[in-house]
């Protein structure tokens, strides 16, 4: 684990965007920023430019958001070369001497392979071939980028018994919650405008809700208990919104 101790820059690229939802990348980011340069890599984003640009900006955590621009999707082969090219500007614009590799996709490997970091870590905090919409080449690339990775963490012992055998420095590392801001719901006293006037008793959800959720269970659980309300906090994502399950006693209250 010394790797980790070794004050290098780090290089994050991620499947998510950092403003989506707040969770085990922007926490963990956060904390390495306060004494560390972390440049937090985006997937591409398309038409909001004529030219290909790499547009940077600070969040507030003073993480270094970096999203490459592209007027539209490219072939494959050209677009890798242009996003390596990306990577490589930023090095050398940043003047980054020493720096690490921190993975949450094994997708960026194709443009990130030719670096040459200090190390390399492969934050696994999903079984992503199991998503909607997983690309083929997924796969292939994991098993590289565990030849590649000097430690991997997995976001659970479950996945983590499913990967320990890929590689031999391989930690669960299980994701939990920020207590300090779960915490200030004791002092809230007022219900919030939305939930005013759903009655008690409520369950609640906190989180994506995508095709990992069972929705069978949750219509099930109101239709057996039409006197519990279940609300549902946050954004729909790959799957069809007409597909959730619609009772009086189910409340989607959005993100």
């Amino acid at each position: 684990m010394g790797i980790l101790c070794r004050r290098t820059d780090l290089l994050v690229f991620s499947h998510l965007r950092w403003d989506f939802v707040y969770q085990r990348p922007q926490h963990l980011m956060s904390r390495f920023a306060k004494f560390r340069k972390v440049f937090f890599i985006e997937e591409p984003a398309f038409g909001l430019c004529e030219t290909p640009t790499l547009h940077i900006r600070s969040s507030v955590e003073g993480v270094q958001v970096v999203t490459p621009h592209f007027p539209h999707p490219l072939e494959p082969q050209i677009q890798e070369l242009a996003l390596s090219h990306f990577i490589d500007d930023l090095i050398e614009d940043e003047n980054l001497k020493e720096y690490s590799l921190w993975y949450y996709t094994p997708m960026a490997l194709p443009f990130s392979r030719h670096l040459n970091p200090y190390s390399i870590v492969y934050d696994c905090m999903d079984e992503l071939s199991l998503f909607n919409g997983c690309p083929p080449a997924l796969i292939e690339l994991e098993k590289e980028l565990f030849a590649k990775a000097d430690v991997v963490f997995t976001g659970g012992y479950s996945l983590y018994e499913a990967k320990q055998h890929h590689h031999h420095n391989i930690h669960p590392m299980p994701s939990s919650i920020d207590h300090a801001h779960f915490s200030s719901a004791k002092l809230v006293t007022v219900d919030p405008p939305d939930q005013a006037l759903i009655p008690h008793p409520r369950l609640g959800f906190f989180g994506v809700i995508d095709e990992r959720m069972d929705l069978d269970l949750l219509a099930q659980m109101a239709d057996l208990r039409p006197c519990w309300h279940f609300i549902m906090i946050g954004p729909v994502v790959k799957i069809d919104e007409a597909l959730l399950p619609q009772r009086e006693n189910i409340h989607y209250l959005g993100r």
